[in-house]
């Protein structure tokens, strides 16, 4: 039996499109999307399902990292096709009701935990957008990530701008987008779209393990790195460093940063240690 099999998940609510669980002890939700039938592509009651459970988790302030994976062989083949002619046919929204997938890309990317994509089998479309906009992608090696939307006549809405803002050069996101053809999680990793890809048989449990490690930190600056992240990257550098500023002043607020640093620095002789715990967390 391996590691990860070994972890303890207790259930926080099922809905018939999705799971939502923690690991016990360990400061760590998964929201597991559940269409494995339908290859985990988003449909509107899923959507709906996904908010509801980042409003449960953020009513908990021990969770402070959240894994997004997909049930069965994919995480997620992008957005169901049905629900994608119903958003495209229904009525034209109004320029600041943004549509419900742009709601979750949104949501996640500005969700005050750290959010973890870990990425198996395919993730295409949409779902490719919606993968962007988590902090940190862990990929199976053998992974296919896609742009389809191009080869059915569409040109890849919420996929291109995260790519595009993302820091994928311009010739590279053109090739992806009008070639479509799926590249794997190793070939996204040496072109930056995912944090790390690992063997496919390890990404469960290396997943987890960055979770855990994560998680054992103190919440307040993991919120503060997000918000400076997510809003520095819109900023000129001379505003981002400024936002660094105010950032700074509002963590003193909710800690006090220097509080161990001689208890770290002694943690540390002989070479950095990345076990070490503040008393605090």
């Amino acid at each position: 039996m391996s590691e990860a099999e070994t972890e303890k998940w207790h259930k926080l609510k099922e809905w018939p499109e999705l799971i939502l669980e923690r690991l016990e002890s360990a400061g760590v939700a998964r929201i597991v999307l559940n269409r494995p039938e339908k290859r985990n592509c988003w449909n509107r009651p899923l959507c709906l399902a996904f908010i509801e459970s980042l409003d449960i988790i953020r009513a908990d302030k021990s969770l402070k990292v959240v894994i997004t994976k997909g049930a069965g062989t994919v995480y997620s083949s992008g957005l169901d096709l049905n629900f994608l002619r119903e958003v495209s046919n229904g009525p034209l929204l109004d320029w600041d009701r943004p549509n419900l997938t742009i709601q979750i890309a949104e949501a996640v990317r500005v969700f005050p935990r750290i959010m973890i994509a870990q990425v198996h089998g395919y993730c295409l479309g949409g779902a490719l957008g919606i993968m962007n906009c988590h902090d940190l992608v862990y990929a199976a090696e053998d992974a296919q990530l896609g742009m389809p939307e191009i080869l059915r006549g569409s040109f890849g809405q919420l996929v291109t701008s995260t790519l595009l803002h993302g820091g994928l050069p311009v010739k590279k996101l053109a090739h992806i987008a009008l070639v479509g053809r799926n590249f794997s999680g190793k070939e996204a990793d040496a072109l930056g779209i995912v944090s790390q890809a690992v063997p496919a048989a390890e990404l469960e449990s290396f997943t987890i393990g960055i979770a855990r490690e994560i998680a054992s930190r103190h919440l307040a600056p993991l919120e503060h790195h997000k918000i400076t992240v997510q809003m520095g990257r819109d900023l000129s550098i001379a505003q981002a460093i400024q936002l660094d500023q105010l950032v700074g002043q509002r963590l003193r607020r909710a800690m006090d940063p220097l509080n161990d640093v001689e208890a770290y620095l002694k943690s540390q002789k002989g070479g950095p240690n990345v076990d070490y715990k503040r008393p605090d967390v």
